[in-house]
């Protein structure tokens, strides 16, 4: 089917001023064409929005999760079925609010795998999902429960080879503690630089890209040296950090969600003490490191780490937001983030509308470049050409 979609600002991704007065053409999946709004053109369709942008992309979730108070509790309480099940849901709640493209960077069991393959076959709806499988992690380090325990190189590289074998489209490391493992501290390096440095050769020999996990000061470096693509998190970074981020062009996903969500429902009292302990700690340095970063020209990429407390899946947007606050991004440039700076570090060509690209986008109320709060709740999200979720 050809569709004609009428927008009074045309966002692309891309740092570029909007355009204005703008027909889009889809043929298929795919944008066919860009035209100004006076020209006369022919469809089987006609679509019209205030404005239009990219499908967003979300480079760090855990969909078998739903933002649960305690993260580890439905690891015990639940079968790898009930964690099926809720991360199609998740991929379902994720589309709806627009995003259409995920990477998962943890799962156990194979869940992400396994509700991609779905997607994919067409037997459920969700959006594009690039899965981690199993992150990588020091045997008792962060994220043991749905994670790969892996001691030395060798190790390491036979845990990429499981991954690859399980399913995986690229993999995640963990260099440091974290917030929702007991008795993991976050600024304390877990898996070595030599570690990591085994598991990215061997992961791109396989044309996998690596995600780590680094919030502490030492096991960012130890990450950025091995060679990742990108890091998560990264809240405790410093100047020498920067400078290699700069010289290296590796991306930061900040995932400012993942502390902000928990530091705003501290009070809430259903949190375990130590996850509150650790995330305010956090939250009170992390937007004044990663401006610095991003204002010092490192690389960002949008992802919230949704699934985890209070942090939903449909709630993207709030990410979006919050690099606008707590980063000084205009509402261009974090939708840029989010948009096509995450699909050049995912490797896929959703992102950027332009001709011959995916036709996954999003039509809104409101000029998202003048305000980055319109991404909050689209009116239409096309998917692949088609729409995926309409507003009553």
């Amino acid at each position: 089917m050809t569709t004609a979609i009428r927008t009074g600002t045309l966002c692309d991704g891309t740092e570029a001023p909007p355009r204005t007065n703008v027909t889009l053409l889809l043929d298929g999946d795919r944008i066919a064409g860009i035209l100004p709004g006076d020209v006369q053109f022919e469809a089987e369709r006609t679509l019209e929005a205030a404005c239009v942008v990219p499908g967003l992309i979300n480079c760090h979730a855990h969909l078998e999760v739903n933002g649960e108070p305690d993260i580890q509790l439905p690891y015990l309480i639940r079968t790898p079925l009930d964690r099926v099940l809720y991360a199609a849901q998740n991929a379902r709640l994720a589309l709806r609010a627009g995003v259409t493209t995920v990477r998962d960077l943890g799962a156990a069991d194979g869940t992400a795998i396994a509700v991609r393959d779905a997607i994919a076959r067409g037997e459920h709806v969700g959006p594009t999902i690039l899965p981690a499988g199993r992150a990588l992690c020091m045997t008792g380090g962060h994220g043991f429960f749905i994670g790969r325990e892996t001691d030395g190189p060798w190790d390491a590289r036979k845990g990429v080879r499981e991954q690859r074998k399980a399913g995986a489209a690229c993999i995640k490391l963990v260099a440091t503690g974290g917030v929702l493992t007991k008795g993991a501290v976050p600024g304390q390096d877990q898996l070595s630089e030599e570690e990591m440095r085994a598991a990215v050769d061997e992961a791109h020999t396989h044309g996998l890209r690596v995600a780590a996990h680094a919030i502490g000061t030492s096991g960012i470096k130890n990450a950025l040296r091995a060679g990742v693509d990108s890091i998560e998190h990264g809240h405790l970074l410093d100047d020498e950090a920067i400078a290699l981020f700069v010289q290296r062009d590796t991306a930061l996903v900040p995932t400012l969600a993942a502390v902000v969500c928990i530091y705003e429902n501290a009070a809430s009292g259903a949190q375990p003490d130590f996850v509150v302990r650790k995330a305010t700690e956090l939250y009170q340095r992390a937007g004044t490191n990663i401006a610095r970063a991003w204002r010092s020209g490192v690389r960002i990429a949008g992802g919230s780490d949704a699934g985890t407390p209070y942090n939903y899946h449909q709630n993207y947007a709030y990410e979006v937001e919050l690099m606008v606050t707590m980063l000084g991004m205009t509402p261009l440039q974090a939708l840029g983030a989010a948009t096509a700076s995450a699909g050049s570090l995912l490797g896929v060509e959703a992102g950027v509308l332009a001709v011959g690209r995916p036709a996954d986008l999003l039509l809104l109320e409101r000029d998202a470049s003048a305000d980055v709060r319109a991404l909050r709740d689209p009116r239409v999200v096309v998917k692949a050409g088609a729409i995926a979720h309409e507003r009553a």
